[in-house]
């Protein structure tokens, strides 16, 4: 049996929280960290910025000695890099969408011009305005790098948020730019598009157009294939995992982490250094107690969404995290949603446009609720409270 030096990030209660229709209770979070660390990973991602419950959990797991694995994903602005430091973190994980279809949704500059209201990347986009919101990326995220590394004085991890789908001569020189302030830069297949040949192309010829950077993989199971575009990957020279435990996750789930390590261990002899294998079962078990299991790759389950940073894309643009168009989108509604949950509620769905102040509230209303009930909340639901007066 060899052994291989390569890193396990856990995202279970983060990424994998965030499957819709999943709420761990502050004890239960609690719990899963510390039976997790005991696994041997080398990270275990939460994100302090969602709710002052997730900040909370922060600095209580950071205080329970858990502070070397504690890593915070962190939004790309300055005030979330501050808090993420301030909760007690030393390693972040800054993200940002790289394809051309989420830099178009999100690029400030193209969302305030009219000749573009409404469009997509599929509407015949000019090379120009192309190559300027792939500029103006690049330097957004090298100013927050910086800042997060030289200012506030963080270890930085980068994840290329759909970079499965990311012109590939971009994708190099993005690593290239970024390469100077991270540890790792994090390739995630985020609506899980990849083939395991293509899987195991892609890095290696990444490999051969960088140097200096370590990769990571983030994969998703839309197509029943992270496990297998995992293992092709480390094998083609990915020294970072980073996936969930159950394979819990958006959509149909993020690759497993107990598939992979045993895949390496029965497939490849191969073990990953550090990994207490006897400590997964504890893990698998108790998630299992949970009642929470992915959704089914290719199934209807697997179209619902919560998190209000995918349901925002999504109001512009159906195909931003959404691999399957045939099927239907759904939206629940809880501490992971945004005002553009409630936007997409009354006026994609029931075409009642509601004032921007009435999301706002309804937004922070359901944090609340969600938070204090430790549930998550239906359409027909929001609708319920709203005749009821509850977002008044």
């Amino acid at each position: 049996m060899k052994t291989l030096p390569i890193k396990i990030y856990d995202e279970t209660l983060r990424d994998g929280e965030q499957q819709a229709g999943i709420f761990f209770s502050y004890p239960t979070k609690q719990k899963l960290a510390h039976l997790i660390a005991k696994t041997g990973v080398d990270g275990l991602d939460v994100m302090p910025c969602v709710c002052e419950q997730e900040s909370e959990l922060t600095k209580t797991l950071v205080s329970e000695g858990l502070n070397r694995l504690i890593t915070a994903a962190t939004l790309m602005e300055k005030k979330y890099i501050d808090q993420a430091k301030d909760c007690g973190v030393k390693r972040i994980i800054l993200f940002h969408g790289l394809s051309d279809r989420l830099l178009f949704l999100r690029d400030p500059q193209i969302r305030l011009m009219k000749e573009f209201k409404g469009k997509t990347i599929d509407d015949d986009v000019p090379v120009n305005v192309i190559n300027r919101i792939r500029q103006n990326a690049i330097d957004v995220i090298v100013e927050n790098l910086r800042y997060a590394t030289t200012v506030a004085g963080l270890t930085v991890d980068f994840a290329a948020e759909d970079a499965s789908r990311t012109d590939f001569d971009f994708l190099v020189q993005c690593i290239r730019s970024f390469g100077p302030y991270i540890e790792h830069f994090l390739l995630c297949d985020t609506v899980g598009v990849l083939s395991p040949e293509k899987s195991y192309v892609w890095i290696n010829d990444l490999l051969q157009r960088t140097t200096a950077v370590a990769f990571g993989v983030h994969y998703h199971n839309d197509m029943g294939l992270a496990l297998e575009n995992t293992l092709q990957s480390v094998i083609a020279g990915a020294t970072l995992v980073s996936g969930t435990f159950c394979g819990i996750g958006e959509r149909a789930g993020n690759v497993a982490i107990e598939q992979v390590l045993n895949g390496l261990r029965v497939r490849f002899g191969i073990e990953v250094k550090g990994i207490n294998y006897d400590a997964i079962d504890a893990v698998t078990d108790y998630i299992e107690q949970l009642g929470v299991r992915p959704a089914a790759p290719y199934s209807q389950t697997a179209q619902r969404h919560e998190s209000g940073i995918h349901v925002n894309s999504l109001f512009c643009d159906p195909q931003s995290y959404a691999a399957l168009p045939y099927n239907t989108i759904e939206v629940l509604f809880g501490k992971w949603s945004g005002v553009s949950n409630f936007q997409y509620l009354f006026e994609k769905q029931l075409q009642n446009p509601q004032p921007m102040k009435q999301y706002e509230k309804m937004r922070s209303v359901i944090k609340s609720l969600s938070v204090d009930q430790e549930r998550y909340f239906t359409a027909k639901e929001i609708l319920e409270l709203w005749q009821n007066g509850v977002f008044k």
